[in-house]
């Protein structure tokens, strides 16, 4: 298993201003770190990449779409430009040597019709999606696919929708994370529902129910690390949490109070939490 911390919680553009950071999460005994790619740059990214080795620090990237480059539109041309934003994401990681790309970037974020996915948006979203796979694939790198709440996007709120949106897509580039956030509000059971998708999953994110500090609020939290164990899930478990230092994503977060003292005290005690709890598990399994 593998324990990483996503970027997000400080930053939405990674640059050597966070080089503390890194430095900080490394001493803390993270295995790696999850780097948001917004900023469409692979030469950018490719000195990421070096610093990340000079730390020992491994990496994964996620990145988001937004309505002017969505996917799912019924417009081709937004359509193109979604696949062309996707597809320089992932020429990013390759320069980061970043072999998993995840996120909501199969349609927009925070963009709503009023209605739920229609099948041609459905259609236009899984095409799109396969495009994108192609190219991954040949940069090496894996598409985690995210589905979100209700609140936050339309076409991915579940993971029975989400399997069956990599499954059309049939693509071996293409699969899913699983958000314990996105999760709770939205999956009736998360041993199911984490059951469903061990088939597709390939990268797991552990968020806490207001997105603040792992293992501090009312996700269940035992039957998540169990399901995950008994699935034989042995990937990332990277936390994913918000503060205020982002305000670009404050609609999608709807992150309005300081939910924890400092950024290095909710990595510090989440990593605690994730080691703590899969030791356990790994114990009992030996």
């Amino acid at each position: 298993m593998k324990f990483g911390m996503n970027l997000l919680l400080w930053t939405d553009n990674l640059t050597e201003a966070h080089r503390p950071v890194l430095e900080s999460l490394k001493r803390m005994g993270y295995d790696g770190i999850e780097a948001p790619i917004f900023d469409l740059n692979p030469d950018k990214f490719a000195a990421v990449g070096l610093w990340l080795d000079d730390m020992g620090l491994a990496r994964t990237a996620v990145t988001c779409r937004g309505p002017d480059e969505n996917p799912a539109s019924a417009d081709a041309k937004i359509r193109a430009a979604g696949v062309a934003a996707n597809k320089l994401a992932l020429d990013c990681c390759q320069a980061a040597g970043m072999n998993i790309l995840a996120g909501p970037f199969h349609s927009a974020l925070g963009y709503f019709t009023g209605n739920g996915p229609t099948p041609d948006e459905w259609k236009w979203a899984v095409g799109s999606m396969r495009e994108v796979a192609e190219h991954a694939a040949t940069c090496g790198v894996t598409l985690a696919v995210e589905y979100l709440n209700r609140f936050e996007c339309y076409l991915l709120n579940c993971v029975a929708d989400t399997v069956r949106f990599v499954k059309e897509v049939d693509h071996p580039s293409c699969r899913m994370m699983y958000d314990t956030f996105h999760a709770h509000i939205e999956e009736k059971n998360p041993v199911d529902a984490i059951k469903a998708c061990a088939d597709c999953t390939v990268h797991v994110h552990i968020s806490e129910n207001d997105r603040s500090t792992p293992g501090q609020g009312s996700v269940p939290w035992g039957a998540t690390f169990d399901a995950l164990r008994e699935t034989g899930y042995d990937g990332w478990l990277m936390i994913e949490a918000f503060g205020l230092a982002l305000p670009a994503l404050a609609a999608a977060t709807k992150i309005w109070r300081r939910m924890f003292t400092t950024e290095e005290q909710l990595a510090a005690e989440g990593l605690e939490f994730m080691k703590r709890e899969w030791s356990r598990r790994a114990a009992v399994v030996a």
